[in-house]
């Protein structure tokens, strides 16, 4: 993997002191002269390089937008987005036994989830770059919000989605904003092997995290986090789960766990998982394709990557309900994660920790109402209620 330092002069390819450059080879290139999703040379990930690095001095403002010092522009196509609230849950803290537990609740972003933020930025460029037509493969949240930002900015929308294995909640929500929804005959990482073809075709702009300007606009998760807790706590997190730099912690659903499956081997990519399946809907993926990025990164913080079950992952849905945070199934792996770290002894009783959830409750209700108790009949009258009560 190419050494891509923080800083650099800026080459002759930046655009006002932004570029791309390949994590593998180095390589380095315009950043909105022509549309490019990987190298051109070795066909590796690529990443968004800025001459001049902010400080947190440089951010103002509220929301992903307040870290423009940080993006490729000033502003995008804005819902607005960000500036989500970092949950205390001290009962789970206590149960779980971590000095400090937040939850930072992406869910609340304009189409329910953390995809909202990589998608204000990835419009902005694909406006830049002069297409017309934005496409995605999705599991439910990407769509949600492509199709959203999309209508925002007055484009077409393409997605494609597994048949019968998006919630409906999430669909739904790709079809009010006009989206155009195929339904595919495969898992998501079939409609991603589609989406990617297509795009290399020239017919659609591609906005999965294969992207690396969608990747810019999610990174201010992290740097929101990163200021919440120091304004609030003081200091800031031992460990993230999605000293100055927090351990980098993933999750997943036993079974869809590619990436887990590399930590434990030491490999510096995935192996693909063909047959993948988990009630969390929102991350049954058998190929991701970001692995070369996030790999190195949980390697380098010290941190880790765990694999939990379907039972584990109610559970913490059940256990964040109880503390009034609504969140769907995929939502409540990091909490999962983070109680079997706890549990093994790979998480500290003096670390203090920050979950991420990704998208509400509401995004997948049916997996909500089986989590939760059935509604109970009674009769119509104060005195039938009274008996039923035990009053």
């Amino acid at each position: 993997m190419a050494d891509l330092e923080l800083s650099a002069d800026a080459p002759a390819c930046a655009a006002d002191g932004v570029w791309l450059a390949c994590i593998e080879c180095g390589e380095q290139f315009a950043p909105f002269d022509d549309v490019r999703y990987t190298c051109d040379d070795c066909d590796g990930l690529l990443e968004v390089r800025y001459a001049d690095p902010p400080t947190w001095d440089d951010f103002e403002g509220r929301g992903v937008w307040r870290y423009a010092a940080a993006l490729p522009f000033d502003a995008g196509v804005s819902l607005p987005e960000g500036a989500t609230p970092l949950h205390d849950v001290p009962r789970l803290e206590a149960d779980i036994g971590v000095e400090r537990l937040r939850v930072k609740h992406e869910g609340m972003n304009p189409t329910g989830s953390f995809k909202d933020r990589g998608m204000t930025v990835g419009v902005r460029v694909a406006q830049a770059v002069g297409v017309d037509r934005l496409a995605c493969a999705s599991t439910g949240n990407t769509s949600a919000a492509l199709a959203a930002y999309g209508a925002r900015g007055g484009m077409e929308t393409l997605v494609l989605l597994p048949a019968g294995k998006v919630a409906a909640g999430k669909v739904a929500q790709a079809s009010l904003h006009g989206a155009r929804i195929l339904e595919v005959d495969g898992n998501f990482d079939t409609c991603l092997d589609i989406v990617q073809d297509l795009a290399g075709r020239g017919e659609v702009y591609l906005l999965n995290s294969l992207n690396p300007f969608r990747l810019e606009g999610q990174k201010t998760i992290g740097l929101e986090i990163l200021e919440q807790f120091r304004d609030e706590e003081g200091s800031y997190p031992d460990r993230i789960v999605a000293e100055e730099v927090p351990k980098l912690t993933g999750v997943q659903a036993a079974g869809a766990a590619p990436m887990v499956e590399a930590i434990d081997h030491g490999w510096d990519d995935t192996e693909r998982w063909d047959d993948v399946e988990t009630r969390a809907t929102a991350i049954r993926i058998g190929n991701p394709v970001n692995a070369p990025k996030a790999l190195p990164g949980i390697r380098a913080t010290g941190g880790t990557a765990v694999a939990v079950s379907d039972e584990g992952i109610t559970e913490a849905q059940q256990d964040l309900a109880s503390e009034g945070v609504g969140v769907e199934p995929a939502s409540a792996a990091s909490v999962a994660g983070l109680r079997k770290l706890r549990e093994a002894g790979v998480v500290d009783a003096n670390e203090q920790v920050v979950c991420l959830t990704t998208g509400p409750l509401l995004k997948d209700p049916d997996a909500a109402a089986e989590a939760g108790e059935d509604p109970e009949p009674v009769p119509g009258t104060t005195a039938g209620v009274l008996d039923h009560l035990g009053g």
